[in-house]
């Protein structure tokens, strides 16, 4: 009976999210990553990219929340090398939604540093660095997303880092900073 009693609230409950606008779907696409600070002087952007999955909640027609969880690669390139840093961040957007199709987005960001490799552009191996690197990235994204259709959407973001990429006394004021431009599909 306890069973059949939480599968009926179960499909109450999932029922009632769907009527009131939930939707998953999946993103991809293209960063232009780079380091800001101080200490990054001479650091250019790195094109690389992001995939993941998000979940769109809506609160009302013009207020939606979406939580993700990405795959990104970032990092930067400097003089004679570039360094290539992989996170899964979470970021949780809160979404207003200016026109039905057009989006005005904020929320806070949280990753975990998955790996870090040091390659110089002459060539040669990698070195790995994620030792010399924080294991937890801290930021803040805005952005606009665009309802293409009902299933398929755009989104332009950037992230501003706020915590210390290096664990280093030395180097005080290196931050992430990325660029995003993504496609995503709603099921």
């Amino acid at each position: 009976m306890k069973k059949l009693l939480f599968a009926a609230v179960a499909v109450f409950a999932f029922g009632t999210a769907n009527a009131q606008g939930m939707k998953f779907g999946a993103k991809a696409g293209l960063n232009m990553a780079d380091w800001y600070g101080d200490d990054a002087e001479g650091a250019d952007s790195r094109t690389s990219f992001h995939v993941g999955g998000f979940a769109e909640f809506k609160v009302s027609d013009k207020f939606a929340v979406q939580p993700e969880l990405l795959y990104s690669s970032q990092g930067a390139k400097g003089e004679g090398a570039k360094i290539n840093t992989d996170y899964i961040n979470l970021p949780v957007m809160a979404k207003f939604y200016a026109t039905d199709k057009l989006s005005i987005e904020a929320g806070p960001q949280i990753g975990f540093l998955m790996s870090a490799k040091l390659k110089p552009e002459s060539g040669g191996g990698s070195q790995d660095v994620k030792d010399q690197l924080k294991s937890t990235d801290f930021g803040v994204n805005f952005g606009l997303g665009y309802n293409f259709t009902d299933n398929i959407s755009g989104n332009l973001r950037y992230n501003l880092g706020l915590s210390e990429v290096p664990d280093s006394a030395d180097v005080s004021d290196v931050k992430n900073g990325v660029f995003s431009l993504s496609l995503g599909y709603s099921f």
